[in-house]
């Protein structure tokens, strides 16, 4: 069993028993004594079950476990040593149970609101102040049914409710640990040297385009979805005006995958201001890295990007030879893009499929009709990459793919979460049964380039509740706080800088870091095997580890986020700085 789906049974069990519990003590109150006593037994099996999960979980890593074992563990002890002796010798009257059944119920709950509310890390201020809630609860309840708590109990709440207070929820960040992430706004680093050799202007704007035989009300740049492709040569400099027409939120342009000097990375509130209604902003860089990349608004990115903020940008080693083909998925008002195409290629003709995904979640991408191998991911070429045939690739939120092929004289297809997006001719293959490529093993090792990390950091990544703001909110978490709250991770030029990224949630999070390229070097604790990865899109899925390196060589301050842009809206976007 996965991590991830050990921390899913852990959640069922604690709902269960939290059901059983609650429900045992409502029937006792109404004399069902049959039903009293099924329920609260289920509750009890799974209450003391659920340390099976808790033990499993801790093995896979303490981030997983910690308010489990230092919160819930002690309150569900408290649960069955109640409730537990009472369950067993049930007197005549079943109602004289009922606080003991709904005490349990309280105490399993109170520990599961943690997981849910609070998650990591555990604090001995949000331990205190569940217990207070279950011994509040708990006091009520006497009340309710006309008995009166004894004065111990009462002050035992009380003084724990104090201590509560005193020490803190747990449910912030202190204020003095996140510092404002200053603002720079500008070409910080400079344009580069010479004059641009390739200038291109977009035009922000709201469009009418149809999909599907639809018209549908988008923001596009140029007036199209996807904006047009900008192509370069390496050697070129290019320059990129771009101007809003009437997107009131403002826009920006930030080159997705694309390591361009901090100045240019289009990141408003950062790296400069969002460009508004009547503005323009010019981008200039060096087409210094060949591959396939996409820009894409970062001004209200969840919402600019999903109504149609993006295009393409692919940078050639030289003249592209062959049949060269960008494909890039997007979901636009709910309906599939690119519509599907097709154009016949000659046999013995090179092939390059450039498949970008745009969208926030992962898609699964299948080639049937000819092995293919696949040449690059994000833009950077891969060691010996094999032949593969009748294999799907998962490609994550803002993640690329090259595959390349000869043509067969037969048709090709590539299939999109089973529907054709691309074909040489007709082609009917059912894909869904396809194995699925694991990158980390595929193509040829090398040595890892450095034999030392100068800087680590943790990202667990989870949900929490933010009391920050002016109102609560549920938020994406990493570390336990939320955007603006997470502290920044400051590095010095020059350093190899390690990240161990935790996913605790129920979600995938797609990790997206500005400005660099991280060499994955393990996940879930086994170390890669096949060509080096330098991704700068990669999943963690539910209860996995992912531990990732890189040289801090691009000076400036970085985002770094889950490029689920519903995820980094929510919260879950911190920053890479250099000192």
């Amino acid at each position: 069993m996965t991590t991830g789906s050990l921390l899913a049974a852990d959640l069922v069990i604690a709902v269960l028993a939290v059901a059983g519990w609650l429900g045992g003590g409502a029937a006792s109150v109404v004399g069902r004594r049959p039903l009293a006593r099924g329920l609260a037994a289920v509750a009890l099996l799974a209450t003391l079950g659920r340390a099976i999960t808790i033990v499993a979980l801790a093995r896979a890593g303490w981030w997983f476990a910690a308010e489990k074992v230092l919160v819930a563990a002690p309150l569900s002890l408290a649960a069955v040593v109640v409730a537990g002796p009472r369950l067993l010798r049930t007197p005549g009257d079943i109602r004289s149970v009922a606080v003991p059944l709904l005490f349990a119920g309280y105490a399993v709950g109170g520990g599961l609101l943690v997981t849910v509310l609070h998650g990591y890390p555990a604090s001995a201020g949000v331990g205190l102040l569940a217990l207070a809630g279950v011994l509040a609860a708990t006091m009520v309840t006497w009340r309710v049914l006309g008995a009166q708590p004894s004065r111990t109990v009462s002050r035992a709440a009380l003084a724990v409710a104090v201590a509560a207070l005193v020490t803190g929820t747990g449910l912030t960040v202190p204020r003095d640990v996140a510092p404002d992430v200053p603002h720079a706004h500008g070409h910080r680093d400079g344009p580069p040297a010479g004059e641009p050799t390739k200038r291109f202007t977009l035009t922000a704007g709201t469009a009418t385009v149809n999909v599907g035989g639809r018209d549908e009300a988008v923001w596009a740049f140029d007036g199209q979805v996807p904006g047009p492709e900008l192509t370069a040569t390496v050697g070129d400099v290019l320059e990129v005006t771009l101007r809003n027409r009437d997107i009131a939120r403002g826009v920006t342009l930030h080159w997705h995958g694309y390591d361009v000097p901090n100045g240019q990375d289009g990141v408003p509130g950062v790296t400069q201001a969002a460009v508004l209604p009547g503005e323009e902003f010019v981008y200039r860089f060096r087409a210094d890295q060949a591959g396939t990349y996409w820009y894409h608004t970062h001004a209200v990115s969840d919402v600019g990007v999903r109504r149609g903020l993006y295009g393409v940008l692919v940078v050639r080693p030289a003249p592209a030879t062959g049949v060269d083909v960008t494909v890039p998925v997007h979901t636009l008002s709910g309906l599939p893009l690119p519509a599907p195409r097709v154009e016949p290629v000659a046999a013995g003709v090179p092939v390059r499929l450039r498949l970008v995904n745009t969208d926030s979640t992962t898609h699964r991408y299948a080639l049937a009709g000819t092995p293919f191998r696949v040449a690059a991911i994000d833009g950077s070429d891969l060691r010996g990459p094999t032949s593969l045939v009748d294999t799907a690739v998962l490609i994550p939120a803002g993640g690329r793919y090259d595959l390349v092929f000869t043509a067969p004289a037969t048709p090709v297809a590539l299939f999109v979460d089973g529907r054709a997006v691309y074909s040489t001719g007709p082609v009917s293959r059912e894909t869904g049964a396809w194995p699925v490529l694991d990158p980390l093993a595929y193509g040829v090792a090398s040595p890892v380039p450095w034999s030392r990390i100068d800087r680590e950091f943790t990202l667990v990544l989870d949900r929490g509740l933010d009391l920050r703001g002016l109102l609560p909110r549920y938020a994406h978490t990493v570390n336990g706080a939320a955007d603006p709250d997470i502290p920044p991770q400051v590095v010095r030029l020059g350093d190899i800088v390690g990240f161990t990224i935790v996913n605790r949630s129920p979600v995938v999070h797609p990790w997206h870091l500005h400005g660099h390229h991280v060499l994955v070097l393990s996940r879930n604790g086994r170390a890669a095997t096949g060509s080096p990865l330098w991704l700068d899109s990669f999943d963690v899925r539910p209860g996995e580890v992912w531990t990732v390196a890189f040289r801090a060589d691009n000076p400036g301050m970085w985002a770094n986020h889950c490029h689920n842009l519903a995820h980094a809206d929510d919260g879950m976007t911190l920053h890479l700085t250099y000192s």
